[in-house]
């Protein structure tokens, strides 16, 4: 069995590697949002890397890799196709023109760097749960966790759905989606990636003493709750659609709940 800190290292090494790899391919086409579509595929990377070099318990690194690959896979596909003939998302338009004409090599440590330690740490679940032979079935950690990881990825994979729908029919611009998963959290999609993780960690602590990862979860969650995700969304939003502001006084943020009131109105989310 390999040593468990040099498991950790390795796939370290093995998120930064991939993102370098990508990292010369943004520099051509002038458009560091690329990393976006590899993002989850880095995960599915890492996940298999895990797999092919751990003697944990089969099954349970059958689920757990499985899980990784549904999710990581349907994320890049989603992300790859709504950004396609879209160039450079604004938030990385607004990096290069504060770092100017640095950025092709700024680039290198401050997105596809940085964002290879985030999925190495988030990843940490999914390495850990396939590191041990014990406990040697699936006990009821690891049910449970699939259920919520299920749960989540309906929530993250339905919520994309319905908003790509509503953004395609052309009577909806300049509206609020706010019906379906919508009508319940402003950011569905955010929620069930961020249950996406707990589930998973639940699975890696069918052995108490991966307890530690609970990092990754926590990690995810704060970066889709405060940095990249419903703070960043909503700033974005606020500042070309005043309108939503109804939408946000009565639709929770992330955790689905009914909404307060009936809205008349229509604007756009995330």
């Amino acid at each position: 069995m390999i040593d468990i800190v040099y498991l950790y290292l390795m796939n370290l090494g093995v998120a930064l590697l991939f993102m370098i790899c990508v990292w010369p391919f943004s520099v051509i086409k002038k458009d560091a949002s690329i990393v976006d579509v590899f993002w989850g595929l880095g995960f599915v990377i890492i996940a298999w890397n895990t797999f092919f070099h751990t003697d944990g318990y089969l099954p349970r690194k059958i689920l757990v890799v499985l899980l990784t690959t549904i999710w990581g896979l349907r994320l890049a596909l989603y992300i790859y196709k709504r950004n396609t003939g879209k160039g450079e998302d604004k938030r990385y338009q607004a990096f290069r023109a504060k770092v100017g004409e640095k950025y092709w090599i700024w680039s290198l440590f401050s997105v596809f760097g940085l964002q290879a330690v985030l999925l190495w740490i988030i990843s940490l679940s999914v390495q850990a749960a396939q590191t041990s032979p014990q406990p040697n079935s699936l006990v009821w950690t690891d049910m449970v966790g699939a259920v919520i990881w299920t749960i989540g990825f309906f929530f993250e994979a339905e919520g994309d759905r319905q908003l790509s729908k509503f953004k395609a029919a052309p009577e909806n611009r300049g509206k609020v989606m706010n019906k379906g998963l919508w009508a319940y959290t402003r950011h569905p999609n955010y929620f069930g990636e961020s249950l996406i993780w707990w589930g998973v960690f639940l699975i890696a602590i069918s052995r108490l003493e991966n307890a530690w990862v609970i990092v990754s979860p926590a990690l995810i969650t704060f970066l889709l709750l405060k940095v990249s995700g419903v703070s960043l969304t909503e700033k974005s939003i606020m500042e070309t659609r005043p309108e939503y502001r109804d939408y946000q006084a009565r639709t929770n943020a992330f955790l689905p709940w009914p909404q307060k009131g009936k809205d008349e109105s229509n604007a756009e989310s995330s």
